[in-house]
Parts: structure tokens; sequence; C-alpha cells
């Protein structure tokens, strides 16, 4: 593949991402901070209300996939998914594990108090991105010829 429709897919794939962090991160503090689900439970529910979000999203606009089996190529989808979840959830782990006071703790910026937890979770997407982009393209959505 070109490296200039590869730099487009990324942006369009980041941009759905975007669109993906806000449901995460909604449904994240809704169920971690509302509800009081345990910090990995609350984020796979989140993560997995992305990746299911994200998948239509990329299906239609990021790929432009005309695969008619879409039970199959989301099952696909899933699994690259899943590994994201572990990559996403052992990050979190291992901030907690090498920054135990860090991770519960608050910081203020510009005057809003945020839970350091939040700016794990942001590594933890940014870490995450990479693997699904590349488990995507080369696996989800390759194109057939």
């Amino acid at each position: 593949m070109e490296l200039r429709p590869l730099i487009i897919k990324f942006l369009k794939f980041g941009i759905v991402g975007a669109s993906g962090m806000i449901v995460d991160f909604g449904v994240l503090i809704l169920l971690r901070d509302l509800v009081g689900l345990p910090d990995l439970w609350a984020n796979t529910i989140s993560f997995t209300a992305a990746a299911t979000s994200n998948y239509f999203l990329n299906r239609i606009w990021t790929f432009r996939s005309k695969d008619k089996e879409v039970g199959k190529e989301y099952a696909k989808f899933l699994i690259v998914s899943i590994i994201g979840l572990g990559i996403n959830n052992g990050v979190l782990y291992l901030s907690s594990l090498l920054w135990p006071q860090a991770y519960s703790a608050t910081i203020s910026l510009l005057g809003i108090n945020i839970d350091v937890f939040y700016l794990f979770k942001l590594v933890a997407i940014a870490v995450t991105t990479l693997w699904n982009f590349f488990g995507n393209i080369l696996f989800t959505f390759r194109q057939r010829h």
C-alpha cells in the first residue's frame, strides 16, 4: 500500500477513534464514578461500547468495506478489539503497579480536578490505537484481490 492512502486512512481512523473516545470516556465515567463499578470492569464495558461504534464508522467511512459477510467482518474486528482491550487494560494495570500513589491521585489542570487514572487511560488509548489500526488494516478490512 502506498504511504499517502495509508496516512489518509490513519487520519480517518483517528477521527473515528476520537468519536469512540467520547463514547469510551462517557460510559467509563458513568460506570466508574456514578455506578461504582471497579476500574477494569468499567473500562472493559466502555471499551466494548466504543469498539462497536467504531466498527460501523470504520466499515463505512475509513475502510469503505463492501464485504457482504458483515457478521464475519465484525467478528474479525472484535478479535482485534479484544486484543486491544487486553493491551488497554494491561497499560492501566501496569500503571497501577508502577505508580500506585499517582494512579489514585487527583491533579488540577486549569482549575479542573482530574483523576490521574484518566491520564493513564489516555496513554492506554494511544498505545491501543496503533495496534487497532494495523490489526484492522491487515486483518479485518484487508482488501482481497
